[in-house]
């Protein structure tokens, strides 16, 4: 058992070098008149040598008075005790204070290349282990008053043993009024009294010992061998934390409130970037449904921010959970069931040892996004329809049902309607999905948005890269407004990241630009060269003019219609007739 350090003390540091060490032809006489000049209990006997072959003692002296075998002339070594226990220089004062238990022996001698160097005894033991007893019950009663939480101890009549600081102030009481008495007298309906009557443990219990205080108590048994012998508590004062608590709420709800006006008022919704009359709209659909539990499918091109969608509904839902994107075009076939619902330990050959926990596990209280859901097999579409209906899932290899609670949002730029004609998606759960359906428009019907996208992407970009925002010439934004964009605000803001990292100057110009953009722009400028005959000319100019208008204005008709000096009335006309 480690005592006070003692295990790290050495003999050397602890040994007395003050011992009598004596020839072995030394007389016994001669010994005892040495051994009583120096007031020593003990002499050591060494060999011709310097080795320590025996050691006397003033016991051994009377010993051999009482049987009469006692011959003054004799030399030491006749009489010496030849049984030597030794303990090196390097041993601890825990191996030398066990040698001495186990071998009933009062004086221990300490040797150094096998000649003695010093020697402890018991008293030099029992003075050492005293003064630490002292040191360290010094040390605990600093570091008890230390501590932030109020400590009291008690014996098993309930007779308190320890009272800290922090337990005065919490409860006005000085520890010279309460020590030595019983914890009943001044708190009977105490948590410790409550264990000390039947020795079970409390723990955070909570209680208000007056007004505007708070306290959270732990109080433990304390049991040594099997033996009761007290209660220890711990009262910790959390009446700071709790007004904390109580103003960071209030703070929190304030801000709330103050977010929900300032996305109200801005038309914000995630991280959705635009402002463009489609893309309102469908930001409109989506915050209304987003607080509801209905299944969601969002549909539209490639690249048009599904998955954005899908988190800015997630963040405005009133969900706890995870937002958990699955891309089903992703995922083997036979993985599918596994990577949706989990499996047991030893489920298949190479499963964890330990099982893992599905995607709609993960998701529970929150949102799978199931992106790609086109591409789900048909043997997965039954099982999926079956977690929508009964709410629960089952591990692969387990027999255990888990109750789900997970809202799914789908996508596709698939047309799931014609796959269902055809026979590759089911059509029962095309209906389940497709509760709310959000179509998101594609880049080229919201041009108006692809300059503020560009804003963002460039800014973004050059943060990620380590790079100065650079200045954009007219022609470039004017080439990227008027281009087609296939690939929609994926292949936005790649073209976008490639111009920053191609660029060497403080301004992007027409030679970064990626030629087949430039390409496709003046190939489509071409088609919209106006045609000889007059009347269709002033038609195609008339309709491109409308267009323009109504971009500038964001689709508000009174604006457009200021701008083209013209009657509202008479541009819904116009719009009517040009199919706008």
């Amino acid at each position: 058992m480690l005592l006070f350090g003692s295990k790290n003390i050495l003999s050397r540091d602890v040994m007395s070098k003050d011992f009598i060490l004596v020839e072995q032809n030394l007389s016994i006489e001669k010994c005892v008149e040495i051994m009583l000049e120096k007031n020593a209990n003990d002499i050591f006997v060494k060999d011709s040598k310097g080795k320590v072959i025996g050691v006397f003692t003033l016991t051994d002296i009377s010993m051999i008075k009482t049987i009469g075998a006692y011959d003054k002339s004799q030399p030491i070594k006749k009489y010496m005790n030849k049984y030597v226990i030794t303990a090196g220089i390097e041993s601890t004062l825990e191996e030398c204070r066990n040698i001495m238990l186990e071998n009933s022996i009062g004086v221990l001698p300490i040797l150094e290349d096998k000649k003695i160097a010093g020697v402890i005894r018991s008293q030099q033991i029992r003075d050492f282990f005293y003064m630490k007893i002292e040191e360290v019950s010094m040390k605990l009663r600093h570091i008890i008053d230390s501590i932030h939480e109020a400590i009291c101890v008690v014996d098993a009549d309930g007779i308190v043993n320890i009272w800290n600081k922090n337990a005065e102030r919490l409860y006005k009481m000085s520890s010279e009024n309460i020590v030595g008495k019983s914890i009943l007298d001044f708190f009977p309906d105490a948590a410790i009294a409550k264990v000390l009557k039947n020795r079970k443990e409390i723990e955070n219990e909570y209680h208000s010992p007056r007004k505007d205080t708070h306290i959270v108590i732990s109080a433990l048994p304390i049991y040594i061998n099997g033996e009761f012998i007290g209660v220890v508590s711990t009262d910790r004062d959390i009446t700071e934390v709790r007004q904390l608590s109580q103003k960071l709420e209030s703070a929190n709800t304030k801000l709330s409130f103050l977010e929900d006006e300032v996305k109200r008022f801005s038309g914000s919704f995630g991280n959705i970037i635009g402002r463009s009359p489609k893309l309102i709209k469908k930001i409109e659909i989506a915050r209304h449904v987003a607080k509801s539990d209905a299944s969601i499918i969002i549909t539209g091109e490639s690249g048009t921010g599904k998955e954005v969608f899908a988190r800015a509904i997630h963040e405005h839902s009133e969900k706890n959970g995870l937002f958990v994107p699955v891309n089903c075009s992703a995922i083997p076939g036979e993985l599918f069931e596994s990577e949706l619902f989990g499996y047991d330990p030893g489920a298949f050959t190479g499963a964890n040892k330990k099982g893992k926990m599905g995607i709609f596990e993960l998701a529970n209280g929150g949102t799978v996004f199931l992106d790609e859901i086109g591409d789900m097999p048909m043997h997965m579409q039954a099982k999926l329809l079956r977690v929508l209906q009964e709410k629960e899932i089952m591990r692969v290899g387990g027999e255990k049902k888990i109750n789900i609670d997970a809202r799914i949002i789908s996508a596709t730029h698939k047309n799931l309607k014609r796959m269902v004609e055809e026979g590759k998606f089911r059509e029962d759960l095309f209906y389940r999905l497709n509760v709310v359906e959000i179509d998101l428009p594609s880049l080229k019907d919201r041009k108006e948005d692809i300059l503020l996208l560009v804003e963002h992407f460039l800014k973004e970009l050059c943060k990620k890269n380590n790079r100065n925002v650079p200045e954009i010439e007219k022609n470039v934004l004017m080439l990227l407004q008027n281009y087609e964009w296939k690939g929609n605000i994926r292949e936005l803001k790649n073209t976008v990241e490639h111009l920053i990292v191609l660029n060497r100057e403080d301004v992007v110009d027409m030679d970064i630009v990626p030629r087949y953009i430039v390409e496709n722009v003046k190939t489509n400028e071409k088609k919209d060269e106006y045609p000889l005959d007059l009347a269709a000319a002033v038609e195609t100019v008339e309709k491109n003019a409308i267009v323009r208008a109504l971009e500038m204005a964001m689709g508000n008709k009174a604006k457009a219609a200021k701008i083209l000096n013209i009657p509202r009335s008479t541009l819904y006309y116009k719009m009517e007739n040009h199919g706008l």
